[in-house]
């Protein structure tokens, strides 16, 4: 058996090392953009490419190696319709098709989504378009303005494509007021023609992903991201600079009824996309949620398995993941327990020096070696002549503690992230107890004010 992974980072390394545990013992095909040394040893074949997207390439590819099955790691292939194209070749894949990835590809699609259906967990929102004949410049921008002060609590505006992670910016963390508000709305729509204005929401934040097969929703561990660059949840957005999960596989400030909100608009999301676009939505389907005073609330979908959450996702996945994947694509995922191991995982990033707006690039990395429950997945680096390791220009290595409770495990990733020599830095605060005991409050603090 072959199976093909589409990506490089690191994200895409645990993909490929747990299919590696199968007893199946699947051959892993790679189709890249980059070289990511940790996939390129596992792999049976790593093929290059200018571009995920380049399906001259790809059709090149799985030509040769007939895959049984895709498993896609980043959103720009799927927004662009690998899958689509995948399926026109017999090669099915464990993410959904072009039309329903819209929940990702675009914000303003998931909003009216959730509005037209009627499902509960959008905030107060606004979409608005670029102007026309009818309505000019100046109208769509006084509109903005407007909206913006009527949200007096806060306000946040979302460009409408992918960014990375890095397309929402918020009040008081990135925009002092509408004036500054209006400046990057634009900027938005501009390049997007869209873009969500919505209210500021207040609570703790959580990635909540499931498989599907199109019928039922299978639940993954809970994790908690962290996309401020600098300790204490300062500095820029980014990518992700590390996340956590408890041994519960749940996080310490939820409560199962949260969980249970979460799934039951992730369930109507999912009937609805299929319903809209005529298309039965496969794979992952990755809601980042808030959990507020006045209970869950939806800040976006996204439609691949988030990095850095999957580190701690597979990290303790016990059942045999070519069989999870192979049910998922099959329609049968109702007749498949999967399970994991209940245990805590804590994941740290190591970042370039000046990441993620000036990242320094083709700087030595030196590995002096990780401790046993820790393991390092590469994400961007690369080897240069002399065989040395490098840094690259977005994340560099994840550090990843798998124990019994969370202070061993941060302990862990910290201990693995520290072993290391070069121009890099990373939060040290993620997963330790002040950090998580400042989030418990919080909630709670929340919580008592929504019942007074």
């Amino acid at each position: 058996m072959k199976v093909l992974i589409i990506g490089n980072g690191a994200r895409e390394h645990i993909i490929g090392e747990t299919l590696a545990r199968s007893p199946q013992k699947p051959e892993i095909v790679v189709f890249a953009d980059k070289l990511n040394p940790g996939l390129r040893k596992i792999s049976a074949t790593y093929k290059k490419s200018d571009s995920l997207t380049n399906f001259e390439d790809l059709k090149k590819l799985v030509d040769e190696e007939k895959p049984e099955f895709a498993i896609i790691g980043p959103e720009a292939p799927i927004a662009a319709g690998v899958v689509d194209y995948l399926e026109t070749l017999g090669v099915p894949s464990v993410a959904p098709k072009k039309a329903p990835a819209q929940l990702e590809s675009s914000k303003s699609f998931t909003r009216d989504l959730l509005q037209n259906y009627d499902i509960h967990g959008n905030p107060t929102f606004i979409i608005f378009r670029k102007w026309d004949e009818k309505y000019s410049e100046e109208d769509t921008m006084k509109s903005i303005h407007n909206f913006m002060e009527h949200l007096k609590d806060g306000f946040v505006v979302k460009a409408d494509g992918l960014t990375g992670g890095k397309g929402v910016k918020v009040t008081g963390d990135h925009l002092q007021g509408p004036d500054d508000g209006s400046c990057y709305a634009k900027e938005c729509l501009e390049k997007d023609g869209h873009v969500v204005i919505e209210e500021k929401l207040v609570g703790e934040e959580f990635s909540a992903m499931f498989l599907t097969d199109g019928k039922t929703l299978a639940a993954l561990p809970v994790v908690q991201d962290h996309k401020r660059a600098f300790e204490d949840d300062k500095g820029p957005n980014t990518g992700g600079m590390g996340s956590y999960s408890d041994e519960n596989n749940s996080l310490p400030f939820l409560r199962p009824e949260d969980l249970e909100e979460a799934k039951e608009i992730t369930k109507q999301v999912l009937d609805a996309v299929n319903k809209e676009t005529g298309e039965i939505f496969k794979g992952v389907l990755y809601g980042g949620f808030i959990a507020t005073k006045h209970g869950v609330k939806l800040i976006e979908y996204n439609v691949r398995f988030g990095d850095p959450e999957v580190m701690n996702i597979l990290s303790v996945l016990k059942t045999d993941f070519v069989e999870v994947c192979k049910a998922v694509i099959e329609g049968r995922l109702e007749d498949l327990q999967i399970e994991f191991e209940k245990k805590a995982t804590v994941c740290k990033y190591l970042v370039p020096e000046g990441y993620p707006n000036t990242p320094k690039s083709g700087e030595e990395i030196k590995l002096f070696g990780v401790p046993d429950g820790c393991q390092v997945y590469y994400a961007s680096v690369d080897v240069n002549d002399e065989g040395k390791l490098i840094t690259g220009t977005s994340r560099a290595l994840a550090f990843v503690g798998v124990a019994e409770n969370l202070q061993k495990a941060e302990q862990l990733a910290e201990t693995g992230a520290k072993a290391t020599e070069g121009p890099l830095f990373h939060r040290r605060d993620i997963g330790t107890p002040s950090l998580i005991d400042r989030r418990i409050f919080h909630m709670q603090k929340l919580r008592d004010e929504a019942q007074n």
